[in-house]
């Protein structure tokens, strides 16, 4: 080996030696563990919540942090016993020269594994947003003073975690989540904790921006639906909680939209705007079990919603918006519009000789919701030989009201029997279709198809007015 060689081993194990020194040797001149109580009773100070740390460590490598391990942040006064957020390890980068100063200055967070649980009580409170008291931290009685602050951090990031938002019940316990994620992975810039704890002192609807970032979960449940795979950008106000650009998977479908939650209102409110394609109806009404089982198909379409975050069996309680949906090759196996007008058409040699009479080609709808029901403006059903065009409204809640009017209509001919069928019925023949008005109501689990006659609705089509036909 030449004496240059040999030269540049030397050096390469003497910064060798010295890292290791470092890595090892730093870490326990510096021990910042017995900062702990100080760290602990600071954030208890500010937070007004006490804050537990299991143990505090300085690491060197890859980056010069500070290791807190089991670190748990209780739950403000007036809210059941437990944790705000906990996590199995959290590293603060700080800054070297600072923490030579006995100044800790964190510069970012790194967050594995947490859990935080949000709750929000029946006078507008939420666990993570109680004002701090006014003052500073109380000296150090060694006299030694560490200068802790939660400020502004400029990076959080969030690896693994798990959230969890509920309402507190009248008795004061956490009621049941409407909003649990898991796998919750975020990169969050320029985190200001002390807008964070500002909550309903804001003088805007939104609050302080608290931080804004980057936004993933593996799987959401929102109430009793479920969704996978959501990316978003994240605002993260005081007082809302605004995701943009929002991407996911639902029931073998695909959507994106924006959403919104706004947390000054003694009921926390949402607002979102959905396109969704591809959607698997009957796995989407899976999720609600009063209306499981009463339609298949597949889904496109555009939502717009606002409402209350409600606890009901109503999927629609305290709902409000509109949109346009469509949804292709299905069935409703429970309304059989197509198998009352079949036994009728089939005797007068109209429309098809066989078929599924559950099924449909089709149906495409214009709707607004409000109080608790679903509005249909503008539906249009094509269903096995037989379309229908209706107006009305149905609630999902218990088994389901019906309460729609519209014609069906069907391909004839010009005999004796479609003439016949008319009279009885209240049909008309137009251009080479036998047209039925009909009334539905009732539910989904007891539906009432009614053929009407043409003179027992203002406006209605056909000839046969006034014949007293019977349902």
């Amino acid at each position: 080996m030449s004496k240059h060689k040999k030269i540049l081993l030397a050096i390469l194990i003497f910064l060798a030696v010295v890292l290791v020194l470092i890595a090892v040797v730093v870490p326990r001149l510096l021990n910042v563990d017995r900062y702990r109580p100080q760290v602990a009773a600071l954030i208890e100070k500010q937070l007004g919540r006490r804050a537990t740390i299991g143990h505090l460590a300085l690491t060197v490598f890859p980056r010069l942090s500070i290791r807190a391990d089991d670190f748990a942040l209780k739950n403000p006064a007036g809210f059941p016993q437990g944790d705000f957020i906990e996590a199995r390890r959290i590293y603060a980068v700080v800054n070297a020269a600072s923490l030579w100063r006995h100044q800790v200055v964190v510069n970012s967070l790194d967050l594995e594994g947490p859990s935080i649980s949000l709750l929000y009580d029946l006078r507008g409170h939420w666990n993570s947003a109680d004002p701090p008291p006014p003052g500073d931290p109380e000296p150090d009685p060694s006299g030694v003073k560490p200068l802790f602050t939660l400020g502004t951090i400029s990076d959080v990031k969030i690896s693994k975690g798990n959230l969890r938002i509920a309402d507190l019940l009248p008795s004061g316990q956490a009621g049941p989540a409407f909003v649990e994620a898991e796998g919750v992975t975020s990169q969050l810039h320029h985190f200001d904790l002390n807008a964070l704890t500002e909550g309903a002192q804001a003088q805007n609807v939104q609050g302080s921006l608290v931080t804004e970032g980057t936004f993933a979960v593996d799987t959401l449940h929102v109430t009793n639906m479920v969704v996978t795979n959501l990316r978003s950008n994240l605002r993260l106000f005081s007082q809302q909680v605004l995701l943009d650009g929002l991407e996911f998977r639902c029931y073998d479908g695909r959507g994106n939209g924006a959403l919104a939650f706004i947390f000054v209102t003694p009921n926390t409110r949402y607002r979102t705007q959905t396109n969704l394609s591809g959607v698997n109806v009957a796995k989407l009404l899976d999720a609600f079990p009063d209306v499981r089982g009463k339609m298949t198909g597949v889904l496109d379409g555009h939502v717009a919603l606002d409402g209350e975050v409600a606890h009901s069996p109503d999927p629609l309680a305290g709902m409000s918006g509109a949109g346009h949906l469509t949804i292709g090759a299905g069935r409703l196996p429970t309304l059989q519009l197509d198998a009352n007008l079949l036994q009728l058409l089939r005797v007068a040699k109209m429309g098809p000789a066989s078929g599924d009479p559950y099924s449909f080609s089709s149906i495409a709808t214009d709707f607004t919701i409000a109080n608790n029901r679903i509005q249909t403006i503008k539906g249009k059903i094509a269903g096995n030989g037989v379309q229908i065009d209706a107006t009305g409204s149905l609630g999902l809640a218990g088994d389901g009201s019906l309460d729609y009017r519209g014609v069906a209509s069907v391909a004839s001919s010009d005999n004796p029997l479609t003439s016949i069928l008319g009279g009885l019925t209240g049909a008309a023949l137009k251009g080479g279709k036998m047209v039925f008005p009909f009334e539905l109501k009732g539910t989904f689990k007891n539906p009432q198809f009614t053929l009407k006659p043409s003179g027992s609705q203002k406006g209605g089509v056909g000839r046969g007015a006034g014949t007293g036909a019977k349902p």
